[in-house]
């Protein structure tokens, strides 16, 4: 009995943690890209410790890059029916990827102090970890 209900249990809990990552990628979207860029500088400020103007420049580029995801998704919406990608593209979609993460990186650097760039790299390298933590778990799911 005790084993049964035990077992009720996960399953429950697991489907309402289903759940709540649903409603949070949702109310996410929900955003504008200059909501999402003012939310993403203000969370940095109270982990970094930045003063106005570093804020200010701050959330200049999360807009900038806010914008761009936008941009990117809507084209990536329309394409959808063409949904394979060749290697060339494929390819191509990475560089400019990593080419945009340079530039943040470039960016970054400018604005924060070194013990602040330090703090926003360890960061950083974190939730990347999460990320491809939870592709790989995703995958084994299914």
């Amino acid at each position: 009995m005790i084993l049964v209900a035990f077992a009720t249990l996960q399953v429950s809990a697991q489907e309402q943690k289903k759940e709540m990552r649903k409603e949070h990628a949702e109310s996410k979207m929900q955003y504008s890209p200059e909501e999402s860029a003012q939310l993403k500088a203000k969370q940095m400020t109270l982990k970094l410790d930045l003063n106005d103007k570093q804020q200010k420049e701050v959330s200049a580029i999360f807009l900038e890059e806010a914008k761009f995801r936008a941009n990117k998704k809507a084209a990536m919406s329309k394409d959808k029916a063409e949904q394979s990608m060749s290697k060339e593209e494929l390819l191509k979609m990475k560089n400019e990827r990593l080419d945009r993460q340079i530039a943040m990186k470039k960016k970054m650097k400018t604005v924060l102090s070194a013990e602040q760039y330090e703090k926003w790299e360890k960061m950083s390298q974190k939730r990347t970890r999460n990320r491809s933590h939870m592709k790989g778990h995703n995958k084994r799911k299914q």
